[in-house]
């Protein structure tokens, strides 16, 4: 087990964790234990919930609800603190309070974010000073998306979520639009109609225009390649068993913007060009202008 390295902080407040957009998700195939194999690219935007800690010298995870709405007891956010300590033997506490800005079943990732940035925070607070590769580990036993959300730069994401390339996107703006409906994972990749051989794609088809551009020391690519070139295997499925999916591509299309749906949830993004406009969403649904992020706000909370 690993013991604490460095003095715990006493609290940790207004701690955001992001929500992501799939620009694309091809399912490739399916592996023998029934998980399918995907390609995607994640792309962290500023729309997140936020988490506040603070220390307690008990061995108590207690989990407070800032907002309205009934989640289970043991969410991803009690799960990761409780998986943190069973890894390190740390034997403090904690008290979690979470404003839930993300809407649910969306496909932004709202849980896996929440539970990558309650990992990273304990990490701080309890001073235990693991390492990122160390975290992903025991963020993958939470959720595929964990990972992703730990490693903190937009990523070409390839496997089961597992395989992690990250890649440079340039600044963008994005309206995202939620139903009020939801649409259950499990439903939408057990269906006969999902289509399970797209061809697998490569990254460097989505590349910038200049194949030599780079990000640092990260390979650049084109948000609208990606967007023109690529599409996500589930929205059919989930139209189906959600008609508000095609509802939401169809308001979007009659804003002059060519949607898609994110993930595995019911919401629908379009890039939104420099200087447009878009009306109110329809009544009851969700509408959020986001930007993308070029890394986690957290990206520094441990070392590398």
């Amino acid at each position: 087990m690993i013991t604490s390295h460095t003095e715990p902080l006493s609290h940790l407040h207004n701690v955001p964790a992001p929500a992501k957009l799939n620009l694309f998700l091809h399912v490739n195939g399916r592996r023998a234990d029934g998980y399918h194999l995907l390609q995607s690219v994640f792309m962290l935007i500023d729309w997140a919930d936020t988490l506040h800690f603070d220390l307690r010298t008990d061995d108590r995870i207690v989990r407070h609800d800032e907002t309205p709405g009934a989640l289970p007891e043991r969410d991803l956010c009690v799960r990761a603190a409780q998986a943190l300590k069973e890894s390190t033997g740390c034997p403090y506490g904690v008290d979690i309070r979470l404003n839930k800005r993300l809407p649910a079943e969306a496909g932004l990732g709202g849980g896996s974010s929440d539970a990558a940035s309650c990992l990273l925070a304990l990490n701080r607070l309890w001073g235990l000073d693991l390492q990122r590769r160390q975290l992903a580990e025991i963020g993958l036993s939470l959720g595929a998306d964990v990972p992703f959300f730990i490693g903190g730069r937009n990523a070409w994401v390839e496997g089961v979520g597992e395989k992690l390339t990250p890649i440079g996107l340039p600044k963008a703006e994005f309206v995202v639009l939620k139903p009020p409906t939801g649409a259950s994972t499990q439903a939408i990749f057990g269906s006969p109609l999902l289509k399970r051989d797209t061809k697998t794609a490569t990254i460097q088809g989505f590349a910038a225009d200049n194949a030599a551009e780079t990000t640092g020391s990260l390979l650049a690519c084109d948000i609208q390649s990606i967007l023109d070139k690529a599409h996500n295997d589930l929205q059919p499925v989930a139209s189906a068993l959600c008609p508000d999916v095609q509802h939401g591509i169809d308001w979007l299309a009659r804003q002059g913007l060519s949607g898609r749906m994110t993930g595995s949830g019911t919401a629908v993004f379009a890039r939104l060009p420099q200087g447009q406009q878009v009306r109110s969403a329809p009544s009851a649904w969700v509408m959020k202008i986001c930007s993308n992020l070029d890394v986690h706000p957290l990206f520094g909370w441990c070392r590398d």
